[in-house]
């Protein structure tokens, strides 16, 4: 059977979150330092561990079935390759800015000046799609100096939290591109890709929810029924004691913040939160 081959980064932001979502994913393997392909065990994938920026070639010319990309290197790229899963960790934007002192305020006041990036299709192509056309200075470091150094007029740099573009005297005007790490496959990522896809989907969307386990009054049931916005309705437990209840649920975190206390409210007591993967394992 021909091994399926997954490009993956060797080294730089991605590479440990990456390693730790394909282990989450119940994928076993073992790195070295040196190794440019490492075997999964127990399924029929090869990893190719290897620079970032070769992932997006490795896959069109089907060296690679599928590879592990930022979203920003893909549109950089302009490679015509499927995204399969997105996989919820390296966030950051593809921002423009500009001098602290300089008057521009909006990004459509780019027209007509220089921009410096290391994301020259990235910038050219997302600016035009605006009706913006800009002189494009490609630059493969410091693009940050570039207005000071007389270079440029603004920049447009990957960011997440924005901190280096402040200390650098620089005013964010617009994000042009939200990134994130994605999965992406090329005309041979087969049902293997499929399946991969489906278990680094799975895993991402279960870190993204918590179990919810509470005890309640059995006339309360309906009350914090209508309170969960669980995937599907709680499970319902009745307990040997005073008409109490064991309630279960899987919901979203972000919406613990503003749940838990109306739980309570309801007549909720007892309330745990556990990760979904801490079940799993």
């Amino acid at each position: 059977m021909t091994r399926f081959r997954l490009a993956i980064p060797n080294k730089g932001r991605l590479m440990e979150p990456t390693a730790k979502l394909l282990r989450d994913a119940g994928l076993s393997f073992e790195r070295t330092d040196r190794a440019l392909t490492v075997p999964v065990r127990n399924a029929p994938i090869d990893l190719l561990l290897v620079r970032t920026d070769d992932v997006v070639e490795l896959v069109e010319d089907g060296v690679a079935t599928a590879g592990i990309i930022g979203r920003d290197l893909l549109v950089e790229a302009e490679a015509d390759l499927d995204v399969l899963a997105e996989l919820g960790y390296g966030r950051c934007r593809l921002t423009a800015a500009v001098p602290d002192a300089s008057p521009i305020r909006s990004i459509e006041q780019l027209a007509g000046l220089k921009v410096a990036t290391s994301h020259p299709n990235s910038t050219a192509g997302l600016l035009r799609a605006l009706g913006i056309d800009v002189t494009v200075i490609t630059l493969r470091g410091s693009v940050e100096v570039a207005p000071t150094l007389g270079v440029a007029d603004a920049v447009v740099d990957l960011v997440s939290s924005g901190s280096t573009m402040m200390v650098n005297g620089l005013r964010p005007i617009a994000d042009l591109l939200e990134s994130e790490a994605i999965l992406v496959g090329g005309p041979g990522a087969n049902a293997i890709g499929t399946h991969l896809a489906t278990v680094l989907k799975a895993v991402v969307e279960g870190r993204s929810r918590r179990y919810l386990m509470m005890n309640a009054p059995r006339e309360a049931v309906g009350l914090i029924e209508s309170l969960i916005p669980g995937l599907a309705a709680p499970s319902v437990i009745p307990l040997a004691h005073n008409g109490m209840v064991a309630i279960h649920s899987v919901v979203d975190a972000d919406d613990l913040w503003e749940l838990l206390p109306s739980l309570e409210e309801a007549g909720a007591s007892g309330i745990l939160i556990l990760p979904v993967e801490q079940l799993i394992a």
